[in-house]
């Protein structure tokens, strides 16, 4: 249950779904967790939630989009816990619409939280990886670190009525191999999860579509048609959603000793779904 005791966890956009379950995994293995959400309160209810389950973690509430952000994450992984061990790329959310329809702010929006802010958040932890790596090679020492970058089949596959989206999840993909060979020589494995449909708020079926979550102060309408749902549903080897705690099972399983010899690839947890 101690595999990551001593290690440092950033996980972004984790104060709901998929990155709460994340942050909750690391956590309850030994990690201490840096956790971002946009919204304060949701930052702050998952530290305390690991808290009461003995582990350790504190807050970086803030847009994961936002000038300066990432220098703050990082320090805050450093001030608090000494060190960066492990980072997980998250944070997200949709805004659908087919081409002719998207806007450019709808295209900058979606590009910026999936692939801009994880292009910021590992720019930012380079100096520190980078020294880390060089005193422990001096020492002879061979320490690996982590970084798991979140995709999806709309990254693999595209998906219509999500340009936007289905862009931004394949640029990761192109980030996490580029970094994978950049990042080799700091001993660090950076591979991505391409996630399929999993129970979240973000694809919770809505039959009247009047669903929405406040992004930034932008209300943003969530869920999948439940037709789609019921028809992928049929279509999955497995028969059903995935949970947020199974989808943080493969962000762990790349976070592992046992997988220190993996990089630059693209696990798939999707019950079988390929597009």
């Amino acid at each position: 249950m101690n595999t990551f005791t001593g290690k440092t966890a950033l996980v972004s956009g984790s104060g709901r779904g998929i990155g709460a379950a994340i942050a909750h995994k690391l956590a309850a293995h030994g990690a201490n967790v840096v956790v971002n959400d946009v919204d304060p309160a949701a930052a702050a209810a998952v530290v305390a939630d690991i808290e009461r389950a003995g582990g350790t973690a504190v807050a970086c509430a803030g847009n994961v989009t936002a000038d300066g952000f990432a220098e703050r994450f990082v320090d805050t992984a450093v001030g608090s816990f000494g060190g960066v061990d492990i980072i997980v790329n998250n944070a997200g959310y949709t805004w659908d619409g087919v081409i002719q329809k998207t806007s450019d702010e709808q295209w900058d929006a979606i590009l910026d939280v999936h692939l801009k802010a994880p292009y910021r958040i590992l720019r930012a932890a380079q100096p520190f990886i980078s020294a880390a790596a060089k005193r422990e090679i001096a020492a002879g020492q061979r320490i690996t670190r982590k970084v798991v970058n979140i995709s999806s089949l709309a990254g693999l596959y595209g998906n219509a009525g999500q340009v936007n989206y289905s862009s931004a999840k394949a640029g990761i993909l192109g980030m996490t191999k580029a970094m994978a060979k950049e990042w080799g020589r700091y001993h660090v494995t950076v591979n991505a999860v391409a996630f399929g449909l999993i129970k979240t708020r973000l694809t919770e079926a809505s039959a009247d579509g009047d669903a929405t979550v406040d992004i930034d102060g932008r209300e943003m309408k969530v869920g999948v048609n439940p037709m789609i749902l019921q028809a992928a549903l049929h279509i999955a080897p497995l028969g059903r959603l995935g949970s947020p705690e199974e989808a943080a099972g493969a962000v762990y399983l790349l976070c592992l000793p046992e997988s220190d010899y993996i990089t630059g690839e693209v696990l798939a947890c999707s019950g079988g779904l390929i597009g």
